[in-house]
């Protein structure tokens, strides 16, 4: 099973990446750009049997080590 985990700083956390692509790209001409957030994606490849056990151990490692919860959200998409 793999396991898609999207990991984005909670609303009203300040995001400087965010903030410095935004300023890069009206730098470049893009106009109407609003906001941005920046977060990261992780893939992995799980040997869990089912999808609810690989969803459980997902959460697990982001709980453990892949998201910061004080800070951060994460959601995980099992894909079979």
């Amino acid at each position: 099973m793999k396991a898609r985990i999207e990991v984005m700083l909670k609303d009203g956390v300040l995001d400087p990446q965010g903030e410095a692509v935004a300023r890069a790209l009206g730098s470049l001409g893009f106009e109407g750009v609003g906001g941005v957030r920046q977060g990261k994606l992780i893939e992995l490849d799980l040997a869990a049997g089912d999808a609810e056990a690989a969803r459980a151990e997902a959460r697990r490692m982001c709980e453990a080590l892949l998201a910061n919860t004080v800070i951060e959200t994460y959601r995980v998409e099992i894909v079979e």
